[in-house]
């Protein structure tokens, strides 16, 4: 099976707060405190090692908030090559209850130096190797210019590697110029990035700019993927779903490199996507599945084709760890 790479440009420490009800303006009582090493990259990387893939996380930290960081992806078994940076890296918070969707205080992160960016794909290079998956997902740091995006999916690239990029505005432009195999944004990134009118408008200036295919997770309405001939292949969302949904674009992420990770075919990967997305969503915290909960999901969405049903992404079995190459 091929390797993962996954890289978090503007990681965070996530803190996860649960209170009874969310209330502007007012105190309010924390009833549960959760914190993990995040980001949208970090939440694909713990998804993709909790279904056995090959996967190392590549990204820049600093300060104590990066030390820590670095020691709880060390406690969770995910390999990672940290580029170290002199400002302390950010964190995010997300208050969520059980009546209002979740709220999410972002702070911006800190300034990513060229030679910080230029440490990055260094270490993408040293981690990729032809038919692997590279992972390019979240928020980016100030100050980043589309360059730095295109020299990420350069990296990957030469190294033989497909890219997959989730990002947002210009670095969603920019991955499209630079011909990622495929971008991930959800509809309101998509839009946003574009400007278009509509969602088909916003997919097709993103293919005619350069993209191989673009992915769009449009919540309750599942998914949609169109490649460079404007083929379209949807997935529904799986039905009767509720909890927290930050995240779930992380896990469904993780589904299509998990796919293609094994050599699955584009329908399969769409189902994965959304069985993943759904799982997250019942977790308290973004960037977690349980696994024993897929088989549930995956028996409330229509059987695959026969033709496909080998592809299956269910692992095995999710208590050994997976396999490691040198690099």
């Amino acid at each position: 099976m091929a390797r993962v790479t996954v890289v978090t440009p503007n990681p965070a420490v996530d803190i996860t707060y649960r209170v009874p009800r969310q209330r502007i303006g007012e105190t309010v009582r924390v009833q549960d405190v959760l914190r993990r090493a995040g980001g949208k990259g970090l939440n694909v990387a713990r998804v993709l090692r909790t279904l056995g893939v090959d996967v190392v996380a590549v990204h820049p930290l600093g300060g104590a908030a990066g030390q820590w960081i670095t020691r709880e992806l060390a406690a969770e078994g995910i390999p990672a090559h940290a580029v170290e940076l002199a400002d302390e890296t950010r964190s995010t918070v997300t208050v969520v209850d059980d009546v209002e969707h979740p709220t999410v205080l972002a702070e911006a992160g800190p300034h990513v130096p060229p030679r910080a960016w230029a440490q990055l794909n260094e270490r993408v290079a040293q981690s990729c190797e032809d038919g692997d998956v590279l992972v390019v997902s979240g928020s980016l740091p100030p100050r980043t210019t589309p360059a730095y995006v295109t020299d990420l999916i350069g990296a990957g690239r030469r190294a033989g590697a497909r890219v997959i990029v989730d990002v947002s505005g210009a670095g969603l432009l920019a991955a499209a110029a630079a011909g990622a195999d495929l971008l991930k944004p959800n509809a309101e990134e998509a839009l946003a990035a574009t400007g278009a009118a509509d969602l088909p408008a916003a997919v097709a200036q993103l293919l005619r700019a350069g993209a191989r295919g673009v992915v769009v997770s449009r919540g309750s309405a599942g998914l949609i993927a169109v490649g460079p001939d404007g083929q379209q292949v949807y997935q529904d969302a799986v039905p009767g779903v509720s909890g927290n949904p930050t995240g779930a674009g992380d896990a469904a992420t993780a589904g299509i490199a998990a796919a293609w990770a094994r050599g699955a075919p584009l329908p399969v990967a769409l189902r994965w996507a959304s069985l993943l997305g759904a799982a997250a969503v019942l977790r308290p915290s973004a960037g977690e599945v349980d696994p024993d909960d897929l088989t549930v999901l995956a028996a409330r969405l229509p059987d695959l084709p026969a033709a496909l049903r080998s592809s299956s992404l269910l692992p095995a079995t999710t208590s050994t760890p997976p396999g490691t190459r040198a690099g």
